[in-house]
């Protein structure tokens, strides 16, 4: 009887030390783990829409900026995206640390941002646009207007006949005025609207067309900036 009893005690034992999280999948996080949630990385420096000043090494035409980034857990390796705003140049560094230097143009604009492959699977930023400050500038021309909808090569339903064309814009020296929409069915599109202060435009569409469109924008000191061509269809 002893021996049955000890028997029973021992099998309660086993089972009340054993891993419940199986048990309850709600609760299997890698909680404690030290790893960062899976997200994109956060950007730090240089700031979203503003004036880079703290290049190093400078040049009349050059400097060095330390881009920076928070550091994630899940990234081996972070690939540092830069692109030249006024020349559509686009470089591609990798690197282990969350700190970069890289020698860019001075008195031009940028665009940039990270990411990391995790289990095969792409993280990413934010896209921050920035200014690197230049020798003796005393204004600086907006950032291309970032288009919001129609996104690029969108396919729009046949049923629409109007689509709402939408932008933001931005400037380091906050003096926007206007914006002129360009809009048509061929890849260099005609004027539509002129000096519109809002950010959006109406548009008729018929189906069965390929459009395209795109924004210049305009500042107080004469500055302008073109968006590019972006297209969409209605199908």
């Amino acid at each position: 009887m002893k021996k049955i009893a000890y028997i029973v005690s021992l099998v309660l034992l086993v089972s009340g030390c054993s891993d419940t999280r199986d048990q309850n999948p709600g609760n299997n996080d890698d909680v404690g783990s030290g790893e960062d949630p899976l997200t994109g990385v956060q950007l730090v420096f240089p700031y979203q829409d503003e004036l880079c000043n703290e290049g190093t090494d400078l040049t009349p035409t050059e400097s060095t900026v330390f881009f920076e980034w928070m550091p994630n857990d899940n990234a081996e390796i972070y690939t540092l995206t830069i692109e030249n705003l006024e020349t559509g140049t686009i470089t591609e560094y990798e690197t282990v640390d969350f700190i970069f230097s890289v020698t860019i143009e001075r008195a031009q604009a940028f665009r940039w941002f990270v990411n990391y492959n995790f289990q095969e699977q792409p993280q990413e930023s934010a896209i921050w646009n920035f200014y690197n400050a230049g020798s003796g500038v005393q204004t600086y021309a907006p950032f291309p207007a970032e288009i919001l909808a129609p996104s690029m090569a969108q396919t729009i339903p046949a049923t629409n006949t109007s689509v709402n064309l939408q932008w933001s814009g931005s400037d380091v020296d906050d003096d926007i005025v206007a914006y002129d929409v360009y809009f048509g069915t061929n890849n260099d599109p005609s004027i539509i609207a002129n000096d519109i202060s809002v950010n959006q435009q109406t548009v008729s569409v018929v189906s069965g067309t390929i459009y395209y469109w795109n924004v210049v924008t305009k500042d107080a000191e004469g500055n302008i900036s073109e968006s590019g061509v972006h297209q969409f269809s209605v199908l």
